[in-house]
Formats: structure tokens, C-alpha cells, sequence
């Protein structure tokens, strides 16, 4: 099956050469580019029309007309096809910063995960890959340093209140808890002593429970809620 990939930034050779790369592998096809969000969702927009929307959309955080973090909020927010046949696709966002606070804005509104414009060819082919098949791209030593550097530093957002967690039975609560804290469901496995499916099926009910669209919100959502409280590191002596 080929995967269907959008790329949307202002940059014409940062379009071009992911398009040429993507394109060269068997399993990826570029259906479409444009140079800033209003374009990016308008060309989406036709492509559903036409059945050959894309599955995963490389969005660029700093665009002009319309930026990465509205236009995915816009993207997100459009309704599903009536029959339900294609699905909203999943956004990986583009940034130069790793720290950059639209960063952590766009997870909340429902990217499925983040890559530096630095990154390496063949991390941009795989993160790729990760987020067609569902899963949120955060390694376990990203996800601690980005969400508890999201909660401390964005206090835009109203408070989420604790009950929203009420619905979960202990088991999943504390499943959630050890994914906020950047466990693979491989390790949560083996710090539970259940098997990996398991571990699956908790999540895929931890995130229809809370009406969450992936992993990524969850830790979020973890944190929001005051269930994971992030772990201030020492300063070493000079």
C-alpha cells in the first residue's frame, strides 16, 4: 500500500527536495505541495474531493498567509466524508527549533508529531512511515523533555479538569501514565508483566475514552491533568 504525502513550505527547494526523496521510495508518493497554508488546505481540500487525499501532510510551522499551527487546526477540524471512507490525514510538523513553542500548540490542536528541517534523509523517510502507520513520533527521551517543557512554558489553555480521567479504569490510568512518561508500549509491557497486545488494546481504549486522536495528545492531556508531574533534572555543579 502507498502512503500519500503532502508538503506543504514556504520554501521552494525544501518542497522540492523532500518531494524527490519521498517519491524515490516504493511505499511513499508526493500527490501534492504549496508554499503556504491557504494553499496547502485548499489543494488538500480538492484532493479529498477527488478520493486521493493525503494520508500524511509535512507541515511547515512558519509559512506566510496562513502558518503551519492554523492550518492544521483548520485541517483537523474539517469534517469527515459522509461515507467515512478517508480519514483526516496526519500532520507532521516541519520546524528549525526543537524548543519551538508552536511546537507544542500543534500537538495540542492534533499534529501526530514533529521533525527538524535538519533532519537527516533517512529520519525524514522513517518519520514519515511512523505516522502513516498511526503511531506519534516522540521518542521516549523527546516526549519527557517536549511535554514538560510544554506545560511549563504554555499557559494559554484553561486548566483540564481532573474528572475528565474518571472513565479509566486503574489499570489504564496507570498505562497512561507510564505512556506520558515515554515508555514504548514494548516497555510498558515488561513494566507491567502483560503481554504487548495487551498493552495495545489498553491504549486503544484510554484514547476512545478520552476521545484523544493519538498518543501524542494523551501525554499531553497526562500532564494537563496533573496524572504525570514533570521531573525537574539537577544542574550539575560547575
Amino acid at each position: 500500500m502507498v502512503t500519500r504525502v503532502f508538503v506543504a513550505d514556504d520554501q521552494a527547494m525544501v518542497r522540492e527536495g523532500f518531494t524527490y526523496l519521498l517519491d524515490a521510495q516504493p511505499d511513499l508518493s508526493v500527490v501534492g505541495t504549496a508554499g503556504d497554508g491557504l494553499d496547502a488546505l485548499a489543494t488538500i481540500a480538492e484532493l479529498r474531493e477527488r478520493g486521493e487525499g493525503p494520508d500524511v501532510v509535512i507541515m511547515d510551522i512558519r509559512m506566510p498567509k496562513l502558518d503551519g499551527l492554523e492550518a492544521t487546526r483548520r485541517l483537523l477540524e474539517e469534517p469527515h466524508p459522509a461515507d467515512g471512507a478517508e480519514q483526516p490525514p496526519r500532520v507532521l510538523v516541519l520546524t528549525t527549533f526543537h524548543l519551538d513553542r508552536y511546537v507544542y500548540q500543534a500537538l495540542r490542536v492534533g499534529a501526530s508529531g514533529f521533525l527538524l528541517k535538519d533532519a537527516t534523509a533517512t529520519e525524514l523517510v522513517a518519520a514519515v512511515r511512523v505516522v502513516a502507520a498511526g503511531d506519534c513520533l516522540l521518542a521516549p527521551a523527546v516526549t519527557r523533555r517536549l511535554i514538560a517543557d510544554f506545560v511549563r512554558a504554555d499557559r494559554s489553555a484553561p486548566p483540564v479538569r481532573p474528572q475528565r480521567l474518571a472513565d479509566l479504569t486503574t489499570r489504564e490510568t496507570e498505562v497512561l501514565a507510564l505512556v506520558a512518561r515515554g515508555l514504548t508500549n514494548a516497555d510498558i509491557a515488561v513494566d507491567l508483566f502483560v503481554s504487548e497486545h495487551t498493552v495495545k488494546t489498553h491504549v486503544a481504549h484510554i484514547l476512545g475514552k478520552l476521545s484523544l486522536r493519538d498518543r501524542v495528545q494523551a501525554v499531553v492531556l497526562a500532564y494537563e491533568t496533573g496524572l504525570v508531574t514533570p521531573v525537574r533534572t539537577p544542574v550539575a555543579p560547575p
